[in-house]
């Protein structure tokens, strides 16, 4: 079973496209046979991370993808590594905002993805959709919970089920006319999400590709 996670708006903004890119991959996977579950997720630190444990615990998936928006960005990013930080620039939607505070107290300084981001992004290219492998989920609520969704399946050791995170750009149809910004379809981000899915079912060891960052 595979579970897919999106966000709630956050920063003002009435929507998120991370939530209705995550439906428009259920849909599509769906109707190639497979079990999809969605969540959405508060943008709340802490909150957002025992949603998102309570949704494994009960539903016991095999895959888990969660997906942010990375406003400003042109592609789907690939995120690698979570970093067990929390340093909010902004608040949260319940008004908090840590800073220099762990996810997990005493957990690892940072997890990488199980999701085979090489061979995913050159899956994505194939299918033409612009994408990434990016270094750093930042420090909200996106790496929140995408490093207390890899400390979750660091301890299921007998499962051993793969998760990781992607970042969308803005939706191409929330952006004012005339704005400068990078978007996408929101069809276009579904169909990557799925693109990552049948990726990662299909492979085990991951592609050797050139996907690093100079700085």
């Amino acid at each position: 079973m595979i579970l897919l996670t999106g966000f709630e708006p956050f920063g003002g903004d009435s929507s998120n496209p991370s939530w209705a890119a995550v439906l428009e991959a259920q849909e599509i996977l769906r109707s190639e046979g497979h079990g999809v579950e969605t969540l959405e997720l508060p943008c709340v630190f802490g909150e957002s991370a025992a949603v998102l444990r309570e949704a494994m615990g009960r539903l016991r998936p095999d895959l888990v993808i969660c997906v942010g928006l990375a406003g400003g960005r042109e592609r789907l990013s690939l995120e690698r590594v979570a970093i067990n930080c929390d340093d909010a620039r902004i608040p949260d939607n319940a008004g908090n905002r840590p800073i220099d505070e762990p996810v997990v107290p005493e957990g690892p300084a940072a997890y990488f993805s199980t999701l085979p981001v090489k061979s995913a992004l050159r899956a994505l290219q194939i299918a033409g959709i612009r994408a990434e492998v990016s270094q750093t989920a930042g420090t909200y609520v996106c790496n929140h919970v995408f490093y207390a969704l890899m400390h979750e399946l660091a301890g299921a050791v007998a499962s051993r089920p793969r998760g990781g995170f992607i970042h969308v750009p803005y939706d191409e149809a929330q952006l004012p006319q005339g704005s400068a910004a990078p978007g996408m379809a929101t069809l276009d981000m579904g169909r990557g999400i799925a693109v990552v899915v049948r990726t990662t079912l299909e492979t085990q060891v991951d592609a050797k590709l050139s996907a690093g960052a100079v700085h």
